[in-house]
């Protein structure tokens, strides 16, 4: 949430201000790949829906043990797709074009959070987590048939390009609205199911954590996955180039594998070593995450920071100014969010 909140902007607007060599490499890692390849920028998404995961063995399970059912469970679930997939549309279609509804696009990343979640949901309370990583295998190995054997009409079969892929077809003519980038959306219809299987890899990702096992065990266990994730994501980019337009399969297994080691870094650091305090910082953001989201998508932070704190940075070289500028705005929101966490105000789906 940080590096989407103006933590990404000022890392991504200090390239050639340094002239140190690394510090424009740990930039451009802010840019998405235009088409193959990856950059860290490119995992932001995917680790979102991954920790999407990782917190449904500990939500649903507290649920069950609370009397809800199964089925009040579900529910819940298909509700919070419903509201995330209206401020999905309301997100990425401000001004709403009412009257002009081929120009809304229906696609977008809180949709698709809302979706995982729900499929997640519905196979972490009906599958030992074996039966899901099969789900998980299975979807993706029908995912790269599809893209391999399918024609699409005028380019074939096995076409990975921007404008023969499958999924760019099946987009064209059966998503409705605004299409992001006019022959194809990346968080359009096909892409769906690749994608939640990182929100169903997260659920196993939890279910190691909840587990009774030593905390040693733990890591290991996180280690492992992430390394066979990173391993078979590598080997599958050979036929199935990793690809975060088309949520390719080796792109998914990539990013698992990544979010595994991420997440245990971050669990050996604060609950098994106890170094907490530093992440308070993150915590209040993290706590408010649909908040920061849309408040930073709906307050321009970068505007109110020039406003307020040109004064201060304008003696500085003119090409900085935009540096501090993502800072201040990061302030901003910060400060926002800090106001919101001491007043107990959590706006939750």
């Amino acid at each position: 949430m940080l590096l989407i909140a103006g933590g990404g902007a000022f890392i991504e607007r200090l390239e050639g201000k340094t002239n140190i060599a690394w510090i424009d490499e740990l930039a451009r890692q802010f840019h998405h790949i235009p088409w193959n390849g990856f950059s860290f920028y490119d995992f932001i998404f995917p680790l979102f829906l991954f920790i999407a995961g990782v917190s449904l063995p500990f939500s649903l399970n507290k649920g069950l043990s609370t009397g809800l059912t199964k089925r009040d469970l579900y529910r819940k679930a298909f509700r919070r797709f419903i509201i995330l997939a209206l401020l999905s549309i309301l997100d990425k279609n401000i001004p709403i074009t009412f009257f002009e509804p081929h120009n809304i696009r229906i696609a977008g990343v809180l949709i698709r959070i809302g979706f995982a979640g729900l499929v997640a949901t519905i196979l972490y309370l009906n599958f030992s987590w074996q039966k899901r990583l099969m789900w998980v295998a299975g979807i993706l190995l029908l995912y790269y048939a599809a893209l391999f054997l399918i024609p699409v009409p005028g380019y074939g079969a096995g076409d990975l390009s921007r404008e023969g892929n499958l999924v760019g077809w099946f987009d064209r003519n059966f998503l409705p609205g605004r299409l992001i980038d006019k022959t194809y959306d990346e968080n359009g219809i096909l892409t769906q199911f690749p994608a939640l299987c990182l929100c169903v890899l997260g659920s196993i990702a939890g279910d190691i954590l909840r587990s009774a096992q030593k905390e040693s065990r733990k890591i290991q266990l996180l280690i492992l996955a992430g390394v066979i994730g990173i391993g078979l994501g590598l080997l599958w980019n050979q036929s199935f180039p990793i690809n975060k337009h088309l949520w390719s399969s080796s792109f998914i297994l990539l990013t698992a594998g990544i979010a595994f080691l991420c997440l245990c870094l971050f669990y050996f650091i604060i609950d098994v070593m106890k170094y907490k305090k530093w992440a308070f910082f993150f915590q209040v953001i993290g706590l408010n995450s649909l908040t920061t989201y849309l408040a930073f998508r709906f307050v321009d932070f970068f505007h109110s920071s020039r406003m307020i704190f040109s004064g201060l940075y304008a003696p500085t070289p003119e090409p900085w100014h935009e540096v501090f500028e993502a800072v201040g705005a990061v302030i901003l929101l910060w400060a926002f969010l800090y106001f919101l966490y001491k007043k107990k105000i959590f706006f939750k789906v």
